[in-house]
C-alpha cells in the first residue's frame, strides 16, 4: 500500500478472525493465526505508516478492537487476548504520541459488541434490547463520527459503558453473576461463524 498509494493520514485496522472454540479445543495454528491477524497486523501497519504521521504531526490511528477486548468471554480466549492486546497497544501508542508532543496524531479505539457481518453468526444477546447485534452501517457511521470528534474510545452499544463501569468496581463474584444473568457466558453456545467459501 505504501508503494502504490504513498503516505496515508488515517489507518483503520479492521481485520479480524475468530476461532470460537474453548481454549483447550483450539488448534495451535488457529491461535497463532488469531494473534497474527487480530494484533500483529496492527504492529506492522503502525510501523509502516506512523513515522510519516509523526514527522508531519498529523494522522489518525483507528483500532477496531471489540467489547471482548474489555472483558473475558467464554469460548473466546484467543480472540479476547488479541483484542485486549489491540486495546492496550492503541492506548500505549496514543500515550507515546502525547509524550512526544505529537498532538496531531490521534487515536480512536472501537469496542463494539457483535456486528452483523457473519463473523459471529449464530451468536446473540439474551437481552437484545439492551445489548443488540449491531448493523454494520450504523457502526461505520459511529466510527466516522468518533474519528471526526477525535474520540479516544467508542464502545457500542452505549449500554456497555455502564456494564464495563460496573465490572471495574464490583467484586468478581458479582460480575460473574451479572454475566450469567445477561447471558454473556452462553453467547458462543450457538456460534456458527461465517460459512467457509470453496
Amino acid at each position: 500500500v505504501k508503494k502504490e498509494v504513498g503516505d496515508v493520514s488515517i489507518i483503520v485496522n479492521n481485520a479480524g478472525i475468530v476461532t470460537g472454540k474453548r481454549f483447550m479445543d483450539s488448534p495451535d495454528s488457529l491461535v497463532e493465526k488469531t494473534m497474527e491477524v487480530n494484533i500483529m497486523a496492527h504492529f506492522w501497519t503502525y510501523k509502516a505508516f506512523l513515522p510519516t504521521m509523526i514527522a508531519s504531526n498529523h494522522g489518525h490511528l483507528v483500532s477496531i478492537a471489540s467489547s471482548a477486548g474489555l472483558t473475558g468471554v467464554n469460548r473466546l480466549s484467543d480472540y479476547c487476548a488479541s483484542k485486549f492486546a489491540a486495546v492496550g497497544f492503541a492506548e500505549s501508542v496514543d500515550l507515546e504520541m502525547r509524550d512526544l508532543g505529537k498532538t496531531g496524531v490521534k487515536t480512536t479505539i472501537v469496542c463494539p459488541y457483535i456486528i452483523n457481518t457473519g463473523m459471529f453468526d449464530g451468536c446473540g444477546s439474551k437481552w437484545p434490547t439492551l445489548v443488540p447485534t449491531l448493523d454494520p452501517e450504523y457502526v461505520a457511521e459511529k466510527i466516522v463520527t468518533a474519528v471526526r470528534r477525535n474520540q479516544e474510545i467508542l464502545v457500542l452499544p452505549r449500554s456497555l459503558y455502564v456494564l464495563f463501569a460496573l465490572k471495574n468496581i464490583l467484586p468478581v463474584k458479582v460480575c460473574v453473576l451479572l454475566m450469567e444473568y445477561f447471558g454473556s457466558q452462553q453467547v458462543m453456545d450457538s456460534f456458527k461463524g461465517r460459512a467457509k467459501k470453496d
